[in-house]
């Protein structure tokens, strides 16, 4: 890097990624972040894939926005074009992103036709070629986020072969989907179970590249599962799903469960209150109240009064004038089930 504050900025990055919440398309937004940073102040957060051309050449910097509470915060890219997510990236590490993350894992149709995501596994040199022009752009650590293979591939050919080649590139850090993405016959739903995970070819390539920061995505369900994948020598976990249908199970105690703080998981309904100055805000701004609910439907997953948090504000959300009120008639409606249970 060619400043020690760029050192310091990967040191604490990589800290934040023995846990992260996985880029989501639809679901890991600026709300969504903000409610996941409430559950855990030390987790490091992505935002929604973000392609390069939309950037660079549509001026699509609205994508880019991110409020200071949520760092440490990641950009995820979308792109094959190694200049164009040069550029790309740059405008992220202008924007405060501390990590620039390229994809190449997401199997959805619309990714293919645009030559990255998960297709980008066919062409590793083009991946490698895109990883060496980011880092020659920032000075924020550039990451790649892949799967173990596509189709037909054989991953215990295909992945050392592509991290290898990442690594002489420049990416120190990987997040691996323990899965093959099967770009034809299944469906991007599909490919999130289908394929049978493969835990142990991520292991052996930690064993092959010490060096390389591994972080393993793909079917952990909870924080236990997290730590005993830490403990088993990962240097990081991402999880995804979970942690966004049961964000209280899964963030709240990260904390300390992870990171070693000496820290009290906050109670759902507290979390609840201590969005509600942000929900306001977002309302008195001209947004909606579903903007940022949605995202916390599952706050009381598993605990009484969860079927009312979720009806309550689903339904409340969608009325005309909806505003901040809707979360005290949730919280009310969860304390009223609580009590009949």
């Amino acid at each position: 890097m060619s400043t020690d504050h760029g050192k310091e900025e990967i040191s604490a990055v990589r800290r934040a990624a023995r846990l992260s919440v996985a880029p989501m398309i639809d679901w890991t937004d600026r709300h969504c972040r903000m409610f996941h940073r409430t559950l855990s102040t030390e987790a490091l957060l992505y935002t929604e894939m973000v392609t390069a051309p939309a950037l660079v050449r549509g001026g699509a910097l609205h994508l880019l926005d991110f409020s200071p509470e949520e760092l440490p915060v990641a950009l995820q890219l979308g792109g094959s074009d190694p200049a164009e997510l040069a550029e790309a990236a740059r405008m992220g590490e202008a924007q405060g992103y501390a990590e620039i993350n390229l994809n190449c894992g997401c199997p959805s149709d619309r990714v293919q036709s645009g030559t990255f995501g998960a297709v980008m596994m066919t062409e590793p040199q083009r991946v490698a070629d895109c990883v060496r022009a980011m880092r020659e752009a920032v000075d924020v650590e550039v990451t790649v986020k892949c799967r173990i293979g596509v189709d037909d591939q054989d991953p215990e050919a295909v992945l050392p072969d592509f991290l290898s080649r990442i690594l002489d590139a420049g990416c120190a850090r990987v997040a691996v989907h323990a899965r093959k993405a099967w770009l034809q016959g299944l469906s991007p739903k599909e490919n999130r179970d289908i394929p049978p995970l493969d835990y142990d070819l991520v292991a052996r390539m930690k064993q092959s590249f010490p060096d390389l920061h591994i972080s393993l995505n793909g079917g952990v369900q909870s924080l236990e599962e997290a730590a005993a994948h830490l403990r088993a020598g990962f240097d990081g976990v991402m999880i995804g799903r979970a942690a966004y249908q049961r964000p209280w199970d899964i963030l709240a105690g990260a904390d300390a469960e992870i990171f070693g703080k000496d820290s009290t998981a906050p109670e759902p309904g507290d979390v609840a209150r201590i969005m509600r100055p942000y929900i306001a805000d977002h309302v008195a701004a001209g947004g909606r109240p579903h903007q940022v609910t949605r995202h916390m439907l599952g706050l009381f997953a598993g605990r009484p009064g969860a079927r009312a948090w979720r009806r309550t504000l689903s339904e409340a959300a969608s009325r005309p004038g909806a505003g901040v009120e809707i979360l005290d008639e949730a919280l009310d409606a969860v304390e009223g089930e609580a009590r009949a249970a």
